[in-house]
């Protein structure tokens, strides 16, 4: 492993150990203002796992990025997104 690789590794964990620090940021928040959210690194996870020739599914990579099953995360810290909320993703999105 190079040493960038060693640098962008303890980066991500990092990342992670901060989302991890701050569950009370929704990830409709997280959308909202970066355009990203946990659920979208799980799957930057699964793929970047599949381009290194290892197969990662979906529920195990959100284990990994919210450190627990993602249904007891959810049960433990998710709450309803507002009106607003909803209103500023639907702006948000990409036009398809």
């Amino acid at each position: 492993m190079s040493d960038t690789d060693k640098i962008e590794a303890a980066v991500f964990r990092r990342l992670l150990e901060h989302l991890d620090s701050r569950k009370d940021v929704q990830n409709i928040e997280l959308m909202n203002l970066a355009g990203f959210c946990r659920n979208c690194l799980s799957k930057w996870y699964m793929a970047a796992a599949q381009e290194q020739g290892e197969s990662v599914d979906y529920d195990a990579a959100r284990e990994r990025v919210y450190g627990m099953p993602y249904g007891e995360w959810k049960a433990r810290y998710q709450t309803e997104a507002t009106p607003e909320q909803m209103a500023a993703f639907a702006n948000n999105k990409p036009a398809e």
